[in-house]
């Protein structure tokens, strides 16, 4: 019983010190929460400027672009991020004497990649319209252009609202191997102060926890986004029914 005690106490020592180290390392792991939040804006921001055109151009395009955007869609879908982050940096950027720094090639391949993802989201959520709308749009004298960009986008946006944060969640876990450029994001603070500390566990257990919070607010605002967006009377089943 004593020697259980012992060995009781002796744990409990070892986790307030683990405790205090990763306390006195937060800082230091939430500004490395904050590169990493940085890198999957950027990223998404990249993937939505380019998704909603090519999904445009996947639905209304004409056969050669709606060929180019869907050769796009299956090479960033088909190749491994790791494998595209080491392409860019490695081989493309150094071929071609580009200077880009580890954050802003970590944000563009995750961006790329993003797009290749969203412009499916976006383009599940205009075929999910009902193709009548488009007909009364140009039989009242619209230009398909302009049906598109007032009628058919705004109703796609707010319908693209789940899948879009759905991809906030799963471009935040693949932020994790921007790592391998030397971007100071999360993971790899986490990694440098573990193995300096030897505080293994303490620490990923941490990153873990500092991941989730991030995860949860990301998809807590989105879905406000999505209540917000949302026109009473108005979703997806009904336009299924229209």
């Amino acid at each position: 019983m004593p020697e259980f005690s012992a060995s009781l106490q002796h744990h409990f020592a070892n986790l307030l010190v683990s405790f205090e180290t990763v306390l006195g390392a937060l800082p230091w792991l939430c500004t490395g929460a904050a590169i990493s939040v940085l890198v999957v804006a950027c990223a998404l921001s990249i993937g939505f400027c380019l998704g909603v055109p090519f999904s445009v151009m996947q639905v209304y395009g004409n056969p050669v672009s709606r060929r180019a955007v869907s050769l796009y869609v299956w090479f960033f879908r088909g190749v491994p991020i790791l494998v595209l982050l080491f392409l860019f940096y490695f081989g493309i950027a150094y071929q071609l004497h580009i200077d880009i720094s580890p954050f802003a090639a970590s944000c563009l391949v995750l961006g790329l990649t993003s797009t290749a993802y969203q412009s499916q989201i976006f383009r599940g959520a205009i075929l999910s319209l009902p193709s009548g709308q488009m007909k009364a749009a140009l039989a009242v004298g619209m230009s398909k252009n302009t049906a598109i960009r007032s009628i058919i986008l705004p109703q796609a946006l707010r319908l693209s609202i789940p899948g879009w944060s759905n991809e906030f969640s799963i471009l935040l876990k693949d932020s994790v191997l921007v790592s391998v450029l030397g971007t100071m994001e999360l993971m790899a603070r986490t990694k440098a102060v573990a193995t300096r500390t030897k505080e293994y566990t303490a620490f990923f257990i941490a990153a873990a926890i500092i991941y989730f919070i991030i995860t949860l607010i990301g998809t807590r605002l989105l879905a406000y986004l999505e209540r917000k967006t949302r026109v009473p009377g108005y979703n997806q089943h009904h336009q299924a029914d229209a």
